[in-house]
């Protein structure tokens, strides 16, 4: 048991050392509160920049296959 007491004394000397800093969460409302149509348009937006690009390789990728440079 002394031996567990000590790991644990050890343990808690090397955390002491470790700073962490503490997260600025807040309980108020938003500032300025989005609505719905501000909502669907930033999401289609992420959409589009994200999976689009995806997407696109994904439709052509028989044509990429047969390009000189392409994947064996």
């Amino acid at each position: 048991m002394s031996c567990l007491n000590r790991s644990l004394n050890l343990l808690k000397a090397v955390m002491r050392h470790q700073i962490i800093p503490k997260a600025n969460i807040s309980a108020k409302p938003a500032k300025h509160v989005l609505s719905a149509g501000e909502q669907v348009f930033v999401m289609v937006t992420m959409f589009v920049t994200i999976l689009g690009p995806s997407g696109w390789v994904l439709a052509n990728l028989e044509e990429y296959k047969k390009r000189p440079g392409g994947a064996a």
